[in-house]
């Protein structure tokens, strides 16, 4: 057995898409017919976004999540400036940012924001 991929129901999935494209994760474009997309993380593991229409037609009686912090994701920058930068694009873009960058106890520069489903998502690099 093992894990192989992580799955996000979306509320809007172009935004998601749009969102994930933003932090590196190569997925196709867009298509309205489709509500399923999945993109290889590396090392096996893939990403997987699916519409909540989707989700809808094989679970009897779904009821869309809401965004929670209990799962989050992490994407490594290449230097602190380019956490501040991501920060900063994301944000431009109308993603909410959750925590500003900062120098974290732990050597690492350090911010997080929300994906269109509210999940939150870490950016870090090494001091």
């Amino acid at each position: 057995m093992r894990l192989n991929a992580i799955g996000i129901v979306c509320h809007d999935v172009a935004a998601s898409l749009a969102f994930y494209r933003m932090v590196g994760v190569d997925f196709p474009e867009f298509d309205p017919d489709a509500g399923h997309y999945e993109a290889d993380l590396g090392g096996g593991v893939r990403l997987m976004l699916d519409s909540e229409a989707v989700m809808a037609s094989f679970i009897d009686d779904y009821e869309p999540p809401a965004g929670n912090d209990r799962v989050g994701f992490a994407v490594e920058c290449d230097s602190p400036a380019s956490v501040d930068a991501a920060y900063a694009q994301l944000a431009e873009a109308g993603h909410p940012g959750v925590r500003e960058p900062f120098d974290a106890f732990w050597g690492q520069r350090y911010a997080t924001v929300a994906d269109p489903d509210g999940n939150h998502v870490d950016l870090y690099a090494a001091l």
